[in-house]
């Protein structure tokens, strides 16, 4: 669509687990459009949505590719996202792009990991959910069963809008034109129909008087706007079944994405804000054409030959290529030098784009993740609430197979870093320690850095991310005064430390009065103080959850520098640490574990012997068992591997940073004496 209107466009994420069949759906969506002559095939590795070497080799997604069709005069933008555990954070970081979650359930294997933590993503995003069950030609699907477990476990607002015939080789609607007198696998049509409209008019009281007044049933256009509402309440859940492979329901589903899913003024409105930290405020971003632009870049990636593509979503007015832009708070602009729409690795020209466009720009080096584009200084300061990635947790490593190699090394992970929110790089006790969301994520990276940027790596495991901390106030102080001829050094700071209730890396206060230290040196005791801080003071490892007070000191009019209060201010630190009582703390992981219920009892016996605690258990559909487990990090490590062998690989872990706490006094003993 060349010419189009924020009205016309629809912006869905395909979400769920791994093998829920995202990419088949994706691709059938699209030779059902007309955007492709063929749907591609995983087997054959011509999809147009996997087209990376690695995903075509895995036979997976392993990031989030952008596609866009044609359904009923409408455009619409599709997000294929990945759907292993260890991927989720991929999948979660673009959802600020979209109003709605397509959430994708196999028939089959039916409500998976995965599939709950996207639910509850989509859900604290505030984005309309639509449940997509797929697969249900399979001899082993139980739609039915399925349906239920769906609403108890996220509510009865789950509700078919269409319902699987004839051992799910064809779908029946329910909402638009119901066949009330079809014959479905279950349920009925007048049941289906009957409940979603019920669910529908409770909004809107005018209507529900016409609904119980009228003799005939309510027509779809009559309900279209009380149905935006209960989709952005979370009032309404459609539920919509389909085949990917034989091509059932898809139809319906192409119509339901054009007719009732939201356009980017009928979604609850990005969360943007103006300011940092606790001053922040909500500010208004409308998907009006006439003000300015404001956009968010949602996805980064690097090519060695293409450089920095950076794929953004317009939320508000209307840009151009050759338009001039500026990125955050930044003074100097850049401009569009080609504006893009993207079809997996295809790039199309575009002139233009309006409020909802999910777009691209190229070789703009200093656009990253997160990143707010605009055309008017008065948005210098906004930025959008985005969803959290979890903690990574599980390291590698990192050493170059030569040293040659190191400034490359140093450039690959950073521009890795810049695509991947979830990733983080650490140095530890003289370790460069990469961390992501488990072996398979980190897997990926390595060969992509590999491959894309020609660096060999050795890896080994890491040191355990232990933390110090502090458990009693004190106080410290410090003199730093140097003479070499000429002018000197001199700075003098007293401060206090006392441990924080909540869990905060840090916080520093400025209580100075009556100019005993110059404001422009307080920066530098800051600096002076966090470097004493990642250098730990037991045994080496970052301190955390520390608050420090500056609250007098000295200067010299002609020998104070920053260096001086720098250094006075990390041995102050230093001095306090003498009396502050510091611990050393190890992290505990959050792990939910789901694998067959006959396999319980050696699980349970394995996380006791590894200093973990079952704190709940949730049966599950297909006798399966979930568990929700702590244990510390450096028990667990390996875990996977583990699970995999208890289960016979039907087990499967999501594992996550939960919180720090003292390690044992045994342990803490032998850091110390081996740092």
């Amino acid at each position: 669509m060349k010419d189009h209107k924020t009205v016309d466009i629809r912006n869905i994420a395909l979400i769920g687990h791994a093998g829920a069949g995202k990419t088949t759906l994706a691709e059938a969506l699209l030779e059902l459009s007309g955007a492709v002559r063929e749907a591609g095939s995983i087997e054959a590795g011509n999809t147009i949505s996997d087209y990376d070497p690695h995903e075509k080799e895995a036979g997976h997604s392993l990031d989030v590719s952008i596609l866009n069709f044609e359904a009923d005069g409408r455009l619409i933008h599709l997000l294929d996202t990945p759907g292993f555990p260890d991927l989720a954070g991929r999948a979660i970081s673009v959802l600020p792009a979209v109003e709605t979650a397509a959430v994708v359930i196999d028939a089959h294997h039916g409500i998976e990991p995965v599939t709950e933590r996207m639910m509850k993503a989509a859900g604290q995003g505030k984005l309309d959910r639509l449940i997509i069950i797929n697969h249900i030609d399979s001899s082993k699907a139980k739609p039915e069963a399925l349906l239920e477990e769906i609403q108890q476990r996220f509510g009865p607002e789950c509700l078919p809008l269409n319902l699987p015939a004839d051992n799910g080789q064809r779908v029946v609607d329910c909402f638009f034109r119901p066949e009330y007198d079809a014959s479905v696998d279950f349920y009925s049509v007048t049941e289906a129909h009957d409940a979603m409209v019920d669910q529908v008019v409770e909004l809107d009281e005018a209507l529900m008087d016409i609904y119980l007044e009228q003799e005939k049933a309510l027509n779809p256009d009559q309900l279209h706007d009380p149905f935006e509402q209960a989709l952005r309440e979370g009032h309404l859940i459609p539920v919509c079944f389909v085949s990917a492979s034989t091509g059932a329901g898809l139809d319906l589903l192409l119509e339901t994405f054009a007719r009732l899913l939201p356009n980017p003024g009928e979604g609850n409105p990005p969360r943007y804000l103006m300011g940092e930290g606790e001053k922040a405020r909500p500010v208004e971003v409308l998907p009006d054409p006439k003000r300015h632009a404001i956009g968010h870049v949602f996805k980064i990636t690097n090519d060695p030959f293409r450089g920095k593509l950076a794929v953004f979503r317009l939320h508000q007015g209307t840009i151009k290529t050759n338009d001039q832009l500026y990125m955050g708070d930044a003074r100097k602009p850049f401009k569009i030098q080609n504006l893009f729409r993207l079809q997996g690795a295809a790039q199309e020209n575009v002139d233009r784009g309006v409020p909802g466009d999910i777009l691209a720009v190229s070789r703009v080096e200093d656009l990253h993740f997160d990143a707010v584009i605009h055309d008017s200084h008065e948005e210098d300061h906004h930025h959008l609430k985005s969803l959290e990635c979890a903690t990574p947790i599980y390291g590698l490593a990192l050493d170059p197979k030569n040293r040659s190699d190191e400034q490359k090394l140093s450039t690959a992970l950073h521009k890795l870093m810049d695509e991947d929110p979830c990733l983080k790089l650490e140095r530890v006790r003289n370790e460069n320690v990469l961390r992501g969301m488990g072996a398979l994520h980190l897997d990926v990276v390595l060969k992509r850095m590999h491959d894309q940027y020609k660096v060999s790596i050795f890896t080994h495991p890491p040191s355990i991310p232990y933390r110090e901390t502090i458990t009693r106030k004190a106080e410290g102080h410090y003199r730093h005064k140097k003479q070499t001829g000429g002018a000197g050094q001199f700075g003098e700071v007293f401060l206090r430390v006392a441990p924080l209730a909540s869990d905060r890396d840090f916080v520093f206060e400025n209580k100075v009065t009556r100019g005993a230290i110059p404001g422009q040196f307080i920066s530098s005791i800051e600096k002076g103080v966090r470097e004493a801080m990642q250098e730990g003071y037991l045994a080496g490892f970052p301190m955390h959850n520390i608050k420090v007070s500056v609250y007098d000191g000295k200067f010299h009019s002609v020998d104070s520098k920053d260096i001086a209060f720098f250094t006075a201010g990390k041995k102050a630190f230093q001095v306090a640490m003498e009396s502050a009582r510091a611990v050393i703390l190890e992290p505990i992981t959050s792990m939910e574990i789901t694998a067959p219920a006959d396999n319980m009892g050696a699980i349970a016996g394995d996380i006791s012997s590894r200093r973990g605690k079952i704190l709940d258990t949730e049966h599950r559909s297909g006798d399966r068992v979930k568990l929700h487990v702590e244990a510390p990090l450096a028990e667990v490590l390996e875990y996977e591997t583990t699970l995999k062998s208890i289960t016979g690989g039907a087990g499967q872990c999501i594992m996550s940073l939960s919180y720090y706490e003292k390690v044992p006094a045994a342990t803490q003993k032998q850091l110390m004496e081996n740092p």
